[in-house]
Protein backbone atom coordinates (compact mmCIF):
# COMPACT_ATOMS: atom_id res chain seq x y z
CA UNK A 1 0.00 0.00 0.00
CA UNK A 2 1.05 3.60 -0.93
CA UNK A 3 1.78 6.25 2.14
CA UNK A 4 -1.72 7.92 1.02
CA UNK A 5 -3.71 4.78 0.78
CA UNK A 6 -2.56 3.68 4.32
CA UNK A 7 -3.43 7.08 6.22
CA UNK A 8 -6.81 7.71 4.36
CA UNK A 9 -7.75 3.85 5.45
CA UNK A 10 -6.63 5.04 8.82
CA UNK A 11 -9.11 7.94 8.77
CA UNK A 12 -11.62 5.49 7.28
CA UNK A 13 -11.43 3.18 9.70
CA UNK A 14 -15.01 2.59 12.13
CA UNK A 15 -15.40 6.67 11.79
CA UNK A 16 -18.83 8.33 11.27
CA UNK A 17 -16.81 12.11 11.50
CA UNK A 18 -16.50 12.46 7.63
CA UNK A 19 -19.06 11.99 4.61
CA UNK A 20 -15.79 11.74 2.61
CA UNK A 21 -12.19 10.77 2.58
CA UNK A 22 -10.28 10.98 -0.47
CA UNK A 23 -6.98 11.74 -2.06
CA UNK A 24 -5.41 13.99 -4.41
CA UNK A 25 -7.79 13.70 -7.51
CA UNK A 26 -11.00 14.01 -5.37
CA UNK A 27 -9.74 17.47 -3.95
CA UNK A 28 -8.46 18.53 -7.72
CA UNK A 29 -12.74 18.35 -8.20
CA UNK A 30 -13.66 19.72 -5.14
CA UNK A 31 -15.11 23.27 -6.47
CA UNK A 32 -17.06 21.51 -9.44
CA UNK A 33 -18.11 18.19 -7.16
CA UNK A 34 -18.16 18.34 -3.42
CA UNK A 35 -19.40 15.27 -2.82
CA UNK A 36 -20.48 16.32 0.86
CA UNK A 37 -19.13 17.94 4.06
CA UNK A 38 -17.37 17.68 6.33
CA UNK A 39 -14.39 15.90 4.43
CA UNK A 40 -10.60 14.93 4.45
CA UNK A 41 -8.60 14.73 1.46
CA UNK A 42 -5.45 12.84 2.12
CA UNK A 43 -2.12 13.84 -0.71
CA UNK A 44 1.47 13.56 -0.39
CA UNK A 45 2.78 17.74 -0.28
CA UNK A 46 6.77 17.89 -0.07
CA UNK A 47 9.58 15.02 0.34
CA UNK A 48 12.97 15.24 0.97
CA UNK A 49 15.89 13.43 0.62
CA UNK A 50 18.44 12.71 3.10
CA UNK A 51 22.14 11.61 1.67
CA UNK A 52 23.22 7.79 1.08
CA UNK A 53 23.83 6.62 4.23
CA UNK A 54 26.01 3.57 3.28
CA UNK A 55 29.74 3.96 2.46
CA UNK A 56 29.66 1.33 0.35
CA UNK A 57 27.54 -0.84 -1.62
CA UNK A 58 23.82 0.07 -2.45
CA UNK A 59 22.69 3.51 -2.07
CA UNK A 60 20.48 4.24 1.24
CA UNK A 61 18.39 7.33 1.57
CA UNK A 62 16.07 8.41 4.34
CA UNK A 63 13.06 10.10 2.67
CA UNK A 64 10.64 12.57 4.82
CA UNK A 65 7.28 12.92 3.50
CA UNK A 66 5.19 15.35 3.88
CA UNK A 67 1.75 14.73 3.89
CA UNK A 68 -1.36 16.99 3.85
CA UNK A 69 -4.96 16.20 5.30
CA UNK A 70 -7.12 19.26 4.18
CA UNK A 71 -10.40 18.74 6.17
CA UNK A 72 -12.91 21.27 4.98
CA UNK A 73 -16.43 21.68 6.45
CA UNK A 74 -19.62 23.80 5.89
CA UNK A 75 -21.93 25.10 8.68
CA UNK A 76 -24.53 27.50 8.10
CA UNK A 77 -26.38 27.50 11.10
CA UNK A 78 -25.15 30.94 12.23
CA UNK A 79 -24.48 34.17 10.23
CA UNK A 80 -20.52 34.53 11.26
CA UNK A 81 -19.21 31.17 10.43
CA UNK A 82 -18.51 30.61 13.84
CA UNK A 83 -20.41 26.90 13.81
CA UNK A 84 -18.08 26.14 10.54
CA UNK A 85 -15.20 27.26 13.22
CA UNK A 86 -16.07 25.15 16.33
CA UNK A 87 -16.42 22.24 13.64
CA UNK A 88 -12.86 22.52 12.21
CA UNK A 89 -11.70 22.18 15.64
CA UNK A 90 -13.29 18.85 16.07
CA UNK A 91 -12.82 17.71 13.22
CA UNK A 92 -8.49 18.89 13.67
CA UNK A 93 -8.97 16.96 16.78
CA UNK A 94 -10.55 14.06 15.25
CA UNK A 95 -7.36 13.53 12.28
CA UNK A 96 -4.60 14.52 14.70
CA UNK A 97 -6.09 11.54 17.22
CA UNK A 98 -5.71 9.19 14.69
CA UNK A 99 -2.57 9.79 12.86
CA UNK A 100 0.06 10.84 15.30
CA UNK A 101 1.55 7.90 15.87
CA UNK A 102 0.21 5.82 13.42
CA UNK A 103 2.64 3.35 11.41
CA UNK A 104 2.07 3.33 7.86
CA UNK A 105 2.80 -0.21 6.10
CA UNK A 106 5.84 0.97 4.57
CA UNK A 107 6.83 4.27 7.23
CA UNK A 108 10.30 3.97 9.34
CA UNK A 109 8.87 5.86 11.97
CA UNK A 110 5.14 6.70 13.56
CA UNK A 111 3.64 9.90 11.82
CA UNK A 112 4.52 12.71 13.89
CA UNK A 113 1.85 16.25 12.58
CA UNK A 114 4.36 19.09 11.65
CA UNK A 115 1.96 22.33 10.93
CA UNK A 116 -1.57 23.66 10.30
CA UNK A 117 -2.61 26.42 8.53
CA UNK A 118 -5.94 28.02 7.62
CA UNK A 119 -6.49 28.04 3.55
CA UNK A 120 -9.54 29.20 2.76
CA UNK A 121 -12.58 30.51 5.32
CA UNK A 122 -15.77 32.11 3.42
CA UNK A 123 -19.57 31.77 3.32
CA UNK A 124 -20.10 29.67 6.12
CA UNK A 125 -16.82 27.21 4.86
CA UNK A 126 -13.61 26.33 6.22
CA UNK A 127 -10.50 24.52 5.36
CA UNK A 128 -7.70 23.50 7.00
CA UNK A 129 -4.92 21.91 6.01
CA UNK A 130 -2.42 20.22 8.58
CA UNK A 131 0.41 18.25 7.44
CA UNK A 132 2.29 15.14 9.13
CA UNK A 133 5.71 13.89 8.55
CA UNK A 134 5.99 9.88 7.64
CA UNK A 135 9.93 8.64 6.73
CA UNK A 136 10.66 5.66 4.80
CA UNK A 137 13.71 4.60 3.06
CA UNK A 138 14.94 4.90 -0.52
CA UNK A 139 17.47 1.73 -1.58
CA UNK A 140 18.92 1.04 -4.94
CA UNK A 141 17.14 -2.03 -6.66
CA UNK A 142 19.16 -4.61 -7.93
Amino acid sequence: MSLVRDIIAQLLASQTVFKMVGGAADFSMIETRRSGTPAAYVMVADEASGENERATGRILQRLETDIAVVIVTDNLSDGRGGAAADDIEELKTFVRARLIGFEPSDAAEPVTHISGDLIKAHGGAVWFEDRYSVPTYLEEQP
